[in-house]
């Protein structure tokens, strides 16, 4: 499943005791046939398709997996004078405005980017990043437990408040969770500037849990997921992804018919993920050959079940198991990159201290 949680943007660089300076070894070096890669702990591709890049590029491609999304943000942020790799893939549109302003990428126009669809294209003036991917954070719920106890799921950010569903919901803190951030941001933009704060009161008195990332949210306290069940637990609302329910499915032995979990679509955020050649990169010309084949049809159509994740490029084709389990959803909320980055860090402190005090 793909998490992004991450070190957040409440903390600030500041308080990660990491070097300003990437290892020797743990980039490409003076190896031009070797393009090596940055990314968060997701990071994922059937071997077949990294070994047909291979072949018909030569290069060689080193992945470093460098934590959740966040630590991976910062810490290429701190090491940008000497990077530890030539390619960063796994910055969403959250945390953008962070990247960009610190100079960690440097610009260049990836093949195939005409393919990319408008409403995810940013930064067209200095092609800085190239979308990759892109993914809905929304409330999922407990088809079981609904059923059993005669009750409609939620269908919006206004239905969680409404005393039937007290008390069921768990979601991620926004200073450490992608997706809680994402759940935070998306009633923002659902309530504005002047009422986010009143909702969460709401949701608060509802009864919402607040748990430090997914994995403990999905895994252990949402009773809808194989994890869950294991672990006992006892909330059949979570913030998740829209791809969940297709990820029950295909990874349950033996599978069923339906999906166990469902989407409560008026409650989505859409995240999108981006890539980028780093500053002061080694292989600059190996990191564009990458940057170019993540823009291919062949990988565009292996991420889905890898990562859980939709492609960006027009005419790519989704999973079926997508299509009959989960889908995108028709009308998420979305948030300007310049929006986000002015207010995001003054919402998740507010946020901090309104739910966590």
């Amino acid at each position: 499943m793909h998490t992004k949680a991450f070190i957040a943007a409440a903390v600030g660089l500041g308080l990660l005791t990491l070097s300003a300076c990437g290892s020797s070894d743990s980039g490409s070096g003076g190896d031009s046939k070797t393009v090596t890669l940055v990314s968060h702990d997701s990071w994922a591709v059937s071997k077949s398709v990294l070994k047909d890049f291979e072949k018909r590029s030569g290069y060689t491609v080193k992945v470093l997996k460098d934590g959740d999304a966040g630590q991976a943000v910062n810490k290429a942020i701190l090491t940008k004078d000497n990077p530890q790799g030539d390619v960063f893939f796994g910055v969403d549109n959250t945390l953008l405005s962070r990247a960009l302003d610190n100079g960690l990428f440097q610009s260049y126009d990836a093949k195939g980017s005409a393919l990319v669809k408008p409403e995810y294209r940013v930064d067209q003036t200095k092609h800085r990043v190239t979308p990759i991917d892109t993914g809905d954070i929304c409330v999922n719920y407990d088809k079981a437990y609904f059923s059993k106890h005669k009750l409609t799921p939620p269908t919006s950010f206004a239905d969680l408040i409404k005393p039937e569903y007290k008390n069921l919901l768990v979601t991620e803190n926004a200073a450490t969770s992608s997706p809680g951030l994402g759940f935070l941001l998306g009633s923002a933009a659902q309530y504005g500037d002047d009422s986010w704060q009143a909702y969460w009161k709401k949701l608060q008195a509802n009864g919402v849990k607040v748990v430090d990332g997914w994995e403990q949210a999905y895994d252990q306290e949402f009773s809808g997921s194989a994890g869950g069940k294991k672990a006992g637990g006892d909330r059949p609302l979570v913030v998740s992804y829209a791809s969940s329910p297709p990820a029950e499915v295909i990874y349950a032995d033996p599978k069923p018919t339906t999906a166990p979990t469902g989407v409560s679509y008026g409650t989505c955020f859409r995240q999108t993920e981006y890539a980028g050649l780093l500053s002061n990169a080694k292989n600059t010309k190996g990191g564009k050959a990458f940057l170019d084949f993540l823009l291919t049809k062949e990988f565009q159509q292996d991420m889905p079940l890898n990562m859980f994740v939709y492609p960006v490029i027009q005419g790519a084709q989704v999973p079926q198991e997508f299509e009959k389990y989960g889908r995108q959803a028709p009308d998420p909320e979305t948030m300007a990159p310049a929006k986000i980055a002015a207010d995001r860090d003054q919402w998740v402190k507010s946020w901090t201290s309104l739910v966590l005090k």
